[in-house]
């Protein structure tokens, strides 16, 4: 997971485990035997360059423990395999849920790490003989192999993507069965974009369309969709914590005012579930 360990200057993220998981996440460790709400994400959620992820601000808001169980760079797989995590979820009265990219799961054309999602680990058969030309030795992270699939063929990227959304829906279906019956489907980027709408790989969270979201939302207590506004988007570098070569890093993720807009707007939906 890139970005996973403070370098010198950087952010203490105080790194935890819980309960039996090889998993690290962002601390301060918190309790688990008094009521609690989990997050589970990706690095948005995990709150990469930022001093408090909108967990700890809710935290403050809500007077008990938020326990942040993201992953930087997690796909869904992370959270299918790590079956103490799940578990740990399970027990929470409310579990907060980032919409995560589809490119980070094992499916019918390739693997992935199981903990390391964004790590590509090879291509199947099938991939294979669907593009004959291209060397999958090149590889290591799987953007960069949806890159070069797309910019050889826009006709058999198509299949690639078709397989990639399908599997993504399975298996947030199957993750939100595991978790407790109160559930929040997070949405934290721009509005998620049509379905048949061009593919950008640019955009996270990568390859999910508003009927992917559709499809999931009779498995949520409640969706929230968070864009952010005028203001975090004026943000820039100053709400974040970084060296000046991860300034471009941190200016694709969410900023500390974007983590306080989500954690508002997520203190009010949990009021009136709680």
């Amino acid at each position: 997971m890139a970005y996973a360990y403070p370098g010198a200057g950087a952010l203490d993220y105080f790194l935890c485990h819980y309960e039996g998981s090889r998993l690290l996440f962002r601390g301060p460790s918190r309790g688990l035997e008094n009521p609690f709400v989990a997050v589970l994400g990706a690095t948005e959620s995990y709150g990469k360059f930022v001093e408090r992820p909108y967990a700890d601000l809710l935290q403050g808001r809500l007077g008990l423990n938020v326990v942040n169980l993201s992953c930087v760079n997690a796909g869904v797989d992370v959270y299918l395999h790590e079956e103490p995590i799940t578990r740990i979820a399970a027990r929470a009265e409310v579990a907060v849920v980032q919409v995560m990219g589809a490119q980070n799961i094992s499916n019918r054309f390739y693997a992935v790490h199981p903990r390391r999602n964004d790590r590509f680990l090879g291509a199947t058969p099938l991939l294979r003989s669907v593009y004959r030309t291209v060397d999958f030795t090149e590889f290591s992270f799987t953007r960069h192999l949806l890159t070069v699939l797309q910019a050889t063929s826009q006709e058999r990227f198509a299949m690639v993507a078709a397989e990639l959304r399908l599997a993504w829906v399975t298996r947030m279906k199957l993750l939100l069965d595991r978790l407790p019956k109160q559930r929040i489907l997070l949405w934290m980027a721009d509005a998620p974009p049509p379905p048949g709408a061009t593919l950008n790989l640019n955009c996270d969270p990568l390859l999910i369309d508003a009927e992917m979201i559709a499809a999931l939302r009779p498995y949520v207590t409640s969706y929230v969709e968070m864009t952010p506004s005028r203001e975090a988007r004026m943000e820039g570098a100053d709400g974040r914590v970084c060296s000046e070569m991860e300034i471009p890093a941190a200016r694709a993720l969410p900023g500390q005012s974007f983590h306080r807009e989500v954690s508002a707007r997520l203190a009010e939906v949990l009021e009136q579930i709680m």
